[in-house]
């Protein structure tokens, strides 16, 4: 069968509304028993298929150490999906994505897990009808992968150089550990699979607020015109959690907030609101546009200013007491992984000269947020005294991508029954207010994407590297020091550090 998407009869063939239907395919699914798998992975699958977006030729193979046979496997699935699922359970739609389950167990570096992997597949194929399609999802530790990748080449289970049937390969964050390690994982990938068979999940792209950025900007005549430096004064981006670090302490201790958010997450953010309008929203044109930003970007030239770091301490979060992130279980008590990172980015083209970017992310913080803030300049003549406009602030155009989905728009307006006395108001627009449909989670979009071999929303290598070229100086600059990251108290907005960060440049951040 051609890559082309297969096509459901019973759809509305005029509808071009519908978004496309994979075509027969399995999933191979490595890290199975992990987090991100239960919590995420398998509901999005089982949505995927209430939804009527995966064929009836679909299979769902896990990879897994424990002793378990197939029936085990499916209750192991059965469970995620009715404790995370977004849509509601039906037995039909179970009943069908459950003749597709197999399960293999085995060690990731034993050759005869892959000799059994592919015998399980080709009778999937035969029973299923999933013709040789296959998707291997690499939901493990990055130094995994080469192990897995290599027992797949050895087992014959991929042919670069096949295109029908097809054989692609979906590796989650991070993309290596700085630039170096970001290569060798990038020539290892593609020393079996064809790059165009690669698909780096960062799933913040997948957020339905996030393509909505480009719609706002570009299909809006309202927002292009002031989306520059003439305008805008400064960028604010924030991911802040508040959560700790969970169980996470084996992955968490020694990558830290820069490499775990600002990397991928916040510099893919910074890199679709400052692009050029692409001629088109297919891949090779979303990501020329995305690149050419990236190149542009550069970190701060002073790091001591214009960066921080920091690590939570013991205090109150969510109505409880907390611990500190010296005090989780599993972390060194002289662990120096920050918590907290912030950092300030210049783009060095026309548009955004002299326009400060600020990315921040954090745990620990008083809630979870994460937003993009257009921080306006002031109106260069403000025909009011100081009185009068005391209580008013910049403009702003704030993108909200979670929780609170919707986008606020920040300006003056005179306070009623006054003679004249200026202060902040806000327009708000709010996804569940204005629409029926409710979003679907990231990962659906991301893993039919993968089915479709649709690769818009999918970082490249040559933008992983950018995004390292970026961050690497400041993350040799915090090595080099070899100091303990500023301490901040859980449930606060950070050390002080961050917040001195801005105010050197004569600015402040935005409270979410």
């Amino acid at each position: 069968m051609s890559e082309q998407s297969y096509v459901n009869p019973l759809r509305d063939s005029q509808d071009r509304r519908l978004p496309r239907v994979a075509g027969p395919c399995a999933l191979v699914m490595f890290g199975v028993t992990g987090d991100l798998a239960h919590k995420k992975l398998l509901p999005a699958i089982y949505d995927l298929a209430n939804r009527g977006l995966l064929p009836p030729g679909f299979g769902l193979v896990g990879i897994a150490r424990r002793d378990w046979d197939d029936d085990d496997f499916a209750n192991y699935c059965l469970e995620a999906v009715k404790e995370r699922a977004r849509t509601p359970f039906r037995e039909e739609v179970w009943a069908q994505l459950h003749e597709g389950l197999r399960v293999v167990t085995g060690d990731l570096t034993d050759e005869d897990t892959y000799a059994r992997l592919k015998e399980t597949l080709r009778v999937l194929d035969e029973e299923q009808g999933t013709e040789g399609n296959h998707a291997y999802y690499l939901s493990i530790p990055p130094n995994r992968f080469e192990a897995v990748i290599s027992n797949l080449r050895k087992a014959q289970l991929v042919d670069k150089e096949q295109k029908t049937p097809w054989n692609r390969v979906v590796i989650e964050k991070p993309f290596g550990h700085d630039l170096r390690s970001a290569i060798e994982l990038e020539e290892t990938v593609e020393s079996v699979f064809n790059a165009n068979s690669v698909f780096r999940i960062d799933h913040y792209l997948g957020k339905e607020t996030v393509q909505n950025m480009l719609a706002l900007r570009f299909a809006n005549q309202l927002f292009e015109p002031v989306w520059n430096r003439n305008y805008v004064d400064h960028v604010q981006i924030t991911m802040a959690e508040d959560i700790g670090i969970g169980g996470r302490a084996g992955y968490y201790d020694g990558v830290g907030a820069a490499r775990d958010v600002i990397q991928n997450h916040l510099l893919q953010l910074l890199a679709l609101i400052a692009m050029e309008e692409p001629t088109s929203f297919d891949a090779a044109q979303l990501r020329s546009e995305k690149e050419k930003v990236l190149g542009a970007a550069r970190p701060p030239t002073d790091l001591k200013s214009h960066t921080a770091r920091g690590q939570y301490l013991a205090g109150w979060a969510g109505g409880e007491k907390v611990k500190g992130y010296l005090e989780e279980d599993g972390i060194s008590p002289d662990s120096t992984t920050e918590t907290y990172a912030a950092i300030r980015v210049d783009i060095d083209n026309r548009r955004w000269a002299d326009v400060p970017f600020y990315l921040r992310t954090a745990k620990r913080m008083p809630r979870r947020v994460t937003e993009i803030a257009l921080m306006m300049r002031p109106a260069p003549h403000l025909p009011f005294n100081a009185t009068q406009t005391e209580a008013l602030g910049s403009n702003a155009l704030v993108m909200r991508i979670q929780p609170d989905e919707g986008v606020t728009l920040r300006f003056g307006a005179k306070v009623p029954a006054t003679q004249m006395e200026i202060r902040d108001v806000t327009m708000d627009f709010q996804y569940g207010n204005s629409f029926a449909e409710s979003s679907p989670e990231a990962y659906e979009r991301l893993i039919l994407d993968v089915f479709l071999g649709d690769p818009p929303l999918f970082p490249q290598a040559r933008e992983v590297e950018q995004s390292w070229e970026i961050l690497d100086p400041i993350l040799d600059y915090w090595d080099a020091k070899r100091r303990q990251p500023e301490g901040y108290v859980a449930g606060s907005w950070g050390p002080p550090s961050g917040k001195t960060m801005l105010t050197r440049d004569g600015r402040a951040w935005r409270r979410p």
